[in-house]
C-alpha cells in the first residue's frame, strides 16, 4: 500500500578537498516491498532533473536509485562493494563507479532515515567522496 510521505535528502559532496552541501525537500509515497521499502518522487527544478521521476529501494545493504523519464540513470549503493552505473544527464551519458563504505537502514512503515556514504570515481580517477542522509516522515 502507498503511503504519501515528506522526504529530506541532506548530502555533503567533497571534490578535490572542497565540500558542498545540499539539502532537498520534496513530497512521494512509500511502499513495502520484499526485504524493504521503496519511495518514489518527481524531481524539480532544483536538482536540474525537472521531468524525471525517482525511484529508490532501500535494503538493509544496499539502496538502489533509479531515475527515469528526462535523465536516466541507476546508481546502486551497496555495502562492501563496488558497482558501475550508468548515470544519465541531458547533456550525455557516462559509466561511474560507485563504492561503498557505510550503508544504514533505519525506516520502517512510518518512516525514519537512511544513511550512505560511498565514493563516485570515473575511469577509476575519484571524482567523489558522499554523505547522504535520506529522512522520511509519513504524512499526517
Amino acid at each position: 500500500m502507498l503511503k504519501e510521505v515528506s522526504i529530506t535528502i541532506d548530502s555533503i559532496q567533497i571534490v578535490d578537498g572542497e565540500s558542498d552541501k545540499t539539502e532537498l525537500f520534496t513530497v512521494g509515497t512509500m511502499e513495502s516491498c520484499e526485504n524493504g521499502y521503496r519511495l518514489y518522487y518527481d524531481e524539480s527544478e532544483a536538482t536540474g532533473f525537472e521531468g524525471s521521476k525517482v525511484t529508490v529501494t532501500v535494503t538493509d545493504d544496499s539502496v538502489v536509485v533509479e531515475r527515469t523519464g528526462k535523465a536516466i540513470s541507476t546508481l546502486i549503493i551497496e555495502r562492501g562493494k563496488k558497482h558501475h552505473c550508468h548515470y544519465g544527464t541531458e547533456f550525455g551519458e557516462f559509466l561511474i563507479g560507485v563504492n561503498t563504505d557505510e550503508v544504514r537502514n533505519d525506516l520502517d512503515e512510518g518512516g525514519g532515515e537512511v544513511y550512505l556514504k560511498y565514493t563516485l570515481d570515473i575511469n577509476s580517477s575519484l571524482m567523489s567522496e558522499n554523505e547522504m542522509k535520506i529522512k522520511v516522515k509519513e504524512k499526517i
